[in-house]
């Protein structure tokens, strides 16, 4: 490199801060032969050309469009270099990823939605596919009750991604069981006898599309089926006394798996 006096360019750290890129970005780019300083002074210290300067400038262009380092050399150093193709294939790149991040970005917007609101479902299609005694408000009750359990999270996660078909095949699984223990009540099935148990197994399944559902969970559960108006008032009109006979057999199936059900807690 010839000698210059330390006016005669610009230092590492002033290219630094004219171009917003760091001092080790310019080291490794000199290191790696991509872009070297052209000058340096008498005391060794190395100095950037207005032509080192442009350089720099397209490099760090191409470095924003995303080419690598092989590929801005190429283009810098070689003469019959595609270009335009270069930046139409980077282009294409980028235009994809873009379409990426839009469908992360409306995932996020969904996910989001469903934690806030649990069930993405308008008003009406809640009343067609859960029922004329559904109660639109029923979901935002309860995050404000579970919105900080790990239940309702998991419940979020499934929320957002379910459509209205899913939502339906849902709302026939819950009809449908509870048509089962009402059918098995009325013919005298008893709790904790194979069927009893059978049904109940079926409903931790079911209500597996809402969050997991362990068996000491469930017992909790069967106690509020049995004690919260609501849930009782639901049970009931299916058959006379199901709420207490549901709470029953899902003690009399915990017990059968080694769980006491007067101690069971939400875990």
């Amino acid at each position: 490199m010839p000698d210059a006096t330390e006016t005669d360019g610009l230092t590492v750290g002033e290219v630094s801060t004219r171009l917003g890129v760091t001092v080790r970005a310019l080291h490794h780019w000199d290191e790696v032969g991509l872009a070297r300083p052209s000058l340096r002074t008498a005391g060794g210290y190395r100095l950037y050309t207005a032509a080192d300067l442009e350089r720099l400038q397209r490099i760090v262009v191409y470095r924003e469009l995303g080419l690598g380092l092989d590929r801005i050399r190429a283009i810098l150093d070689d003469s019959t270099a595609d270009v335009p193709g270069a930046l139409r294939a980077q282009q294409t790149q980028i235009a994809e990823r873009i379409d990426r991040l839009q469908q992360f970005s409306a995932g996020l917007e969904r996910m989001i939605d469903a934690h806030e609101r649990g069930l993405l479902l308008t008003t009406e299609q809640q009343a067609a596919i859960l029922g004329p005694q559904w109660n639109p408000d029923w979901p935002a009750q309860a995050r404000q009750r579970y919105g900080d359990t790990i239940q309702w999270q998991q419940y979020a996660e499934r929320s957002a991604s379910r459509s209205p078909e899913e939502w339906q095949a849902i709302a026939d699984a819950i009809a449908d069981l509870d048509r089962g223990l009402a059918d098995a009540m009325d013919a005298g099935v008893t709790s904790g006898s194979a069927e009893a148990n059978q049904l109940v197994e079926r409903h931790r399944e079911v209500f597996a599309s809402y969050f997991p559902l362990t068996r000491q969970m469930q017992v909790c559960l069967g106690r509020m089926f049995e004690s919260d108006p609501g849930y009782a008032a639901h049970y009931d009109s299916l058959h006379p006394g199901l709420a207490t006979w549901f709470r029953q057999s899902i003690d009399a199936n915990a017990r059968s798996h080694n769980i006491d059900p007067d101690t069971a807690t939400w875990q």
